[in-house]
């Protein structure tokens, strides 16, 4: 995925929800902070855009909307290459004070619309919780690149409350990932 097509992908929620601002919260929540050109591969795969309406009611209607008008297999998929999947806000485990870390994207591409994307160790907090292979790939590419640090990711996980288990398993992984190759 590219950058316009994450601001494409914010126009056109916001349009239908009716909505000035979403939040992004998938992976390509990224090209919030870096365009595609600064990310590696594994960054930019995903050709869905999650998105969470700001207000929504509780049985996640506007969610339901996105997905069943701009959605996985819509027109809109097949005609971009890339859909939106509607998101509630319980959809990803994040850190503390992450809604007041979010990045904004707003510019003449989202018509005036704003996508508020997670912040990248925020994001990645979230998808070591998710503990995904996917989702390792996606942390351990971010990392061997430097566009995270692991020591904010580490007290990012740290952040993360209610969820020990997940956090620790997390925790785990990433001292793993981040500990120096034995040389031969």
């Amino acid at each position: 995925m590219r950058r316009d097509q994450l601001e494409h992908a914010i126009r056109a929620a916001t349009e239908i929800i009716q909505q000035d601002a979403v939040i992004v919260i998938g992976s390509q929540a990224i090209l919030g902070t870096y365009d595609e050109d600064s990310l590696p591969d594994a960054a930019t795969l995903s050709d869905e855009v999650d998105i969470c309406p700001l207000e929504d009611d509780d049985a996640e209607s506007l969610a339901t909307t996105l997905d069943a008008l701009i959605g996985e297999a819509s027109q809109f998929h097949q005609t971009h290459g890339f859909y939106i999947q509607g998101v509630g806000r319980q959809t990803a485990v994040l850190p503390a004070g992450w809604y007041d870390r979010l990045v904004r994207v707003k510019n003449d591409n989202t018509r005036g619309r704003t996508g508020l994307c997670l912040e990248p160790h925020d994001l990645c907090a979230a998808k070591l919780i998710a503990n995904r292979e996917k989702d390792h790939r996606f942390v351990r590419a971010l990392l061997d690149e430097r566009l995270v640090q692991e020591e904010t990711l580490r007290k990012r996980l740290e952040m993360i409350e209610g969820h020990d288990e997940m956090v620790g398993l997390a925790s785990r992984w990433l001292a793993g990932a981040t500990r120096p190759a034995k040389q031969a």
